[in-house]
């Protein structure tokens, strides 16, 4: 491992999407990195594993060798409703899938090709600003540390320690709608069309299902943590009793083989709006706001937010702008991004939170589709 710096540019807790994104750009602009990720690449991660469009050229520009990975492009979004009504559309803009665990080891591996000391099986303890921000952190088997950085970035996805530490106001709101859901992923074979995204709602819940890399399928599931809780925390009570009461995921998930190593699992998922600065560090990817999955962008948002913060700082460390300039603007651009499809989203969960409403919300787009078009495209951004 290089030797740690006692100062850095900027400094980044969290190597997802929005962390690695952010740290490249960083580096290939010429400013000093140091990215803290607790795992160590590869890992799984409980995400639905499909990417808008809109973000194709920004991943070939870190790096990322999309054109030879044969990637499935996905142009196609099935839509039922927990009682098994089916509807069936063109997605506007499309997509591709890969998976988090292939996609994240590119994007480290080309941040440390790029100079980013990258530091893996890391846990930041503190943030500490007083001019220039300290960053504690432990290694695995290692003492309490600490490192000095100009900038620092939130990248540390949907809830950290930090989060609990800074007593962030998204913990304390109160809408059940859009708080404290499970998420479960699963990698598959199984016999699903290539090109299409299938989202199924059922009660308390819904599970997207789409192809990735090497002839494999994600499905990830959200749902209400009460419905997994009431089952002992039986994950196959949970898709036997709840799941398959819509007719075609009862289908899919007694004729897919679920390969090796999985489920894997997260907690405490939360939708609230949250703040897009806390103590001076940028909010980035998830830890700035989540979309729900439902509007299968998420992604897309996080690798967006990556490239916004990282030219808000590149700016401020070069001396065109002072630290509150670089904040607001950070925050500027992310609302006129962001806050409107996160909206229509949280929108969307509190539909498809509701059984009834959400059998009549696909009848209504089953029985007039044009519906569905400007739906489906207003929770997806251009290209970037």
């Amino acid at each position: 491992m290089d030797i740690l710096q006692p100062k850095y540019d900027v400094a980044i807790v969290g190597g997802g999407l929005a962390g690695l994104a952010c740290a490249i750009r960083l580096r290939k602009g010429g400013n000093s990195v140091v990215l803290f990720e607790k795992e160590a690449f590869p890992f799984h991660r409980v995400c639905g594993e499909y990417i808008s469009m809109e973000s194709w050229d920004f991943l070939k520009q870190l790096g990322v060798p999309l054109d030879s990975m044969n990637l499935p492009k996905i142009d196609t979004l099935q839509l039922t409703a927990p009682k098994g009504t089916s509807f069936t559309t063109p997605l506007p803009l499309g997509g591709f899938g890969i998976s988090r665990y292939t996609l994240d080891a590119l994007l480290a591996a080309k941040a440390k090709e790029w100079g980013v000391h990258l530091l893996e099986e890391t846990k930041v303890e503190e943030v500490v600003f007083n001019g220039d921000h300290t960053v504690s952190f432990t290694t695995k088997g290692g003492g309490r540390q600490e490192v000095n950085a100009m900038v620092c970035c939130a990248a540390w996805g949907k809830r950290s320690n930090l989060d609990v530490k800074w007593n962030r106001s998204f913990l304390s709101r109160q809408d059940k709608r859009l708080q404290n859901f499970v998420g479960i992923k699963y990698h598959l074979k199984a016999d699903w069309p290539a090109s299409t995204i299938g989202l199924h709602n059922f009660k308390d819940g819904y599970c997207g299902i789409s192809r990735i890399e090497e002839g494999k399928y994600c499905l990830c599931y959200m749902v209400k943590a009460d419905e997994l809780k009431s089952r002992q925390g039986d994950i196959k009570r949970l898709e036997r009793e709840v799941l398959s009461g819509n007719p075609h995921l009862k289908k899919l998930l007694a004729e897919s083989g679920v390969l090796e190593g999985f489920p894997v699992t997260i907690s405490q998922i939360n939708f609230s709006p949250k703040t897009l600065v806390e103590n001076h560090v940028l909010m980035i990817g998830d830890a700035a706001g989540m979309i729900t999955p439902l509007c299968g962008n998420g992604m897309s948002i996080a690798l967006h937010t990556g490239k916004i913060a990282s030219d808000k700082i590149h700016h401020f460390l070069a001396g065109k702008t002072d630290r509150d300039t670089m904040e607001r603007d950070y925050a500027r651009e992310w609302k006129g991004q962001f806050a409107a499809r996160l909206r229509r989203g949280r929108w969307l969960q509190w539909f498809f939170g509701s059984t009834g409403l959400s059998n009549a919300f696909v009848g209504a787009f089953k029985r007039f589709p044009f519906l569905a078009s400007p739906v489906i495209r207003s929770t997806h951004g251009n290209l970037f």
